[in-house]
Parts: structure tokens; C-alpha cells; sequence
């Protein structure tokens, strides 16, 4: 490791997080939730100290802290619905990501008028208005959420009971409609998502050490006859995936390759290009990924890069051009981009 990529993870190390290590308070999100649902549905654990991995164009530089450690990713796991839903496109399953939700997955919160017209492209974006209640949880506890990714602000007090508009005329990172999506891939591949995600993603990406993937207690589901948990996009109110900050980074390059790796084509090219598209009503978002292309996002990163990003903070910083990916485990989210500029800079000496 060279002198300035040492200093480089020494500062990355110094930017831990507040969050306790045993999920004593401070710990989560879910405790800013309004009365009832400012608590834990699903199982938590422990995190480990801050822990990362550096890959540039396919080696590895640097491993720090615990990378072997199955640890929670919180909104990572939207990424991976997003790879899920790939899969799915790839296989047929899902041939149109502006077919209406309910042509496919009936019976399950997208009927009436304006709920019916909701599209995967709707959900994949985080702009589908959707309305109603999932996993025991209603929408409206995440309306008017404003995350620190964002530009702007909030124009609202989170869960008051924002009017909602028309699918696709207003992007809200709202954590029910993400298990909303959740539930409808469940749906239409009618098999647990772990399964396929392990199947599909991490076996042939070469992922060795343990994963879970955990719903909330009133997870359970009738799917085509079968008992079956709906997992949570995340960990919010607990439950969501478990990944070691190596297996992750292989994931990273299997998408840093525009879906392939190690000769397998685990992903299309042409799902990983619908991954990267901006919103066009939030341009630095793409299907349940950050996009930089403007700099909003991270203003030392490339404009050619993108994350997935979880609270805690989780970061997986992927760039195409650069043929870089740089897992961030439990560092303190607003020196994100500071650590983002000591990596830039190591590369650069």
C-alpha cells in the first residue's frame, strides 16, 4: 500500500460513526418514525468498527477494519432489489418497466384509478406516489423524508399526510413503497428473493462469506399458494441484508463491468445502462442508486460515479471509467465526501 493510500484508509478510519456498536441508542433510524411504528419489526446485530475494501482496476489495494464481517447495509438492500428486478428483466419475467405493476401482480395494493397506473419504472425511481399500507406499516410515516443526499429540503414534517400526486410526478425516498416493490417482485417470481438473490447475484459473483436477508415479524405472505417472507428494501425497522464488505465489493465489479465478471455475464448490459439513466424530476438518481453526473452528490467523486448508499453509513462507490469500487462500511455520513477526496487523491499520486 502506498504511503498516500495509507493515509488515505487511516482517515477513512477516523470518520467512524456515532452510531453504537451493540444498537444501544444511538442506533437506527427507526426511532424519528411517528408513534406506533418508531420501532424494530425485524431482528438487528451488533456492527463492526469502520471496514472497507479498494479496488482499482481489478486489484485490490486496501482492506481495512473487518471486510469478512457480516454486517447490516440498511438502504443498500434497495440496490439489490434493483439487481433483482435486472434478473427478473433479464429472464422475461418483467419485459416492460413501464407496464403498470398490477398487469403482472394483482391482488396485492395497486388497484383504483391512479394506483393501478403505477409502473416498476415508478418504484425503481422512487417516484410511484404509491398509497396504502405494507408489511403492517403505512406509506405516510416516510412522506415528506428528506435525506441528506438530497438538494433541498423538505417542504413538509415527515409523516404528516402529504397530498399525493399523479405516478411519476414527485420523487420521495419513502422506505414502505421500497417494500411495496419488494412485495411485487416477491410476487412475480414467486420464490423468497434471498433465494434468487443468492442464485442469481452473489454465487456468480463469487460471494463466500455469510448472508442473510431478514424480514419483520408480520413479514409472512401467501404467495401462488406458499407461505413465503416479504423481506424490507433495507433495515429501517430491522431486518434487511447481511453482507461482508468483500462480498459487496465484488458485486461493485461485477456492476463496475457493466454486469459481468470473471467471464459471466451476470447481469445485461442493457438492464445495468436502465440502472444509470437520470430521473428526470431527480437527476441524481437512477433505478435505487446515486448518480454524480452533475456533482450534486459528492463533489470530489467523478461525475462518471455512482453509489449505493445505506445509513449507518454503508457506502459502495462504483465507477465505470475510473474501473474503481470502494466499499465504505460505518462512517459518519457527512464526511462521506472528504474520505471520497483522500481516496480520489491516493489515486492520483
Amino acid at each position: 500500500m502506498t504511503p498516500s493510500l495509507q493515509s488515505a484508509v487511516e482517515f477513512i478510519q477516523s470518520c467512524e460513526t456515532p452510531w453504537s456498536r451493540d444498537t444501544s441508542a444511538p442506533w437506527g433510524i427507526h426511532d424519528v418514525d411517528p408513534a406506533p411504528y418508531n420501532r424494530l419489526y425485524g431482528p438487528v446485530h451488533g456492527r463492526g468498527p469502520v471496514s472497507g475494501i479498494i479496488y482499482h482496476k481489478h486489484q485490490l489495494l486496501a482492506a481495512w477494519g473487518e471486510p469478512r464481517k457480516s454486517d447490516l447495509t440498511f438502504s443498500v438492500a434497495k440496490t439489490y432489489l434493483a439487481l433483482l428486478a435486472g434478473v427478473a428483466f433479464d429472464r422475461g419475467l418483467l419485459s416492460d418497466v413501464h407496464e403498470p405493476v398490477i398487469a403482472k401482480c394483482p391482488g396485492i395494493g395497486f388497484e383504483g384509478e391512479r394506483l393501478s397506473r403505477i409502473t416498476w419504472h415508478h418504484l425503481l425511481q422512487q417516484t410511484s406516489e404509491w398509497e396504502g399500507t405494507c408489511l403492517g406499516i403505512p406509506e405516510q410515516v416516510d412522506r415528506y423524508r428528506w435525506v441528506s443526499y438530497q438538494p433541498g429540503q423538505a417542504d413538509g414534517k415527515k409523516g404528516d399526510a402529504r397530498p399525493l400526486g399523479q405516478p411519476g410526478s414527485r420523487f420521495e425516498y419513502n422506505d414502505v413503497r421500497i417494500n411495496q416493490l419488494s412485495l411485487a417482485l416477491l410476487h412475480l417470481f414467486k420464490r423468497p428473493l434471498p433465494e434468487v438473490f443468492e442464485e442469481s447475484i452473489l454465487q456468480p459473483v463469487g460471494c463466500q462469506d455469510p448472508f442473510q436477508w431478514q424480514g419483520y415479524e408480520q413479514g409472512w405472505t401467501q404467495v401462488a399458494g406458499q407461505r413465503m417472507m416479504s423481506v424490507p428494501g433495507g433495515s429501517h425497522w430491522g431486518g434487511g441484508v447481511s453482507i461482508s464488505a468483500m462480498d459487496q465489493a465484488k458485486i461493485g465489479l461485477m456492476l463496475m463491468g457493466n454486469g459481468q465478471l470473471n467471464g459471466k455475464q451476470v447481469l445485461s448490459h442493457q438492464w445495468l445502462e436502465m440502472m444509470q439513466q437520470a430521473c428526470d424530476i431527480a437527476p441524481y438518481y437512477g433505478y435505487l442508486i446515486w448518480l454524480n453526473q452533475y456533482g450534486q452528490l459528492f463533489k470530489d467523486a467523478p461525475r462518471t460515479s455512482w453509489f449505493a448508499i445505506g445509513a449507518g453509513s454503508s457506502v459502495t462507490w462504483v465507477d465505470p471509467q475510473l474501473e474503481l469500487v470502494c466499499v465504505m462500511r460505518w462512517i459518519d455520513a457527512p464526511k462521506t465526501n472528504d474520505c471520497i477526496a483522500k481516496v480520489m487523491q491516493s489515486l492520483s499520486m
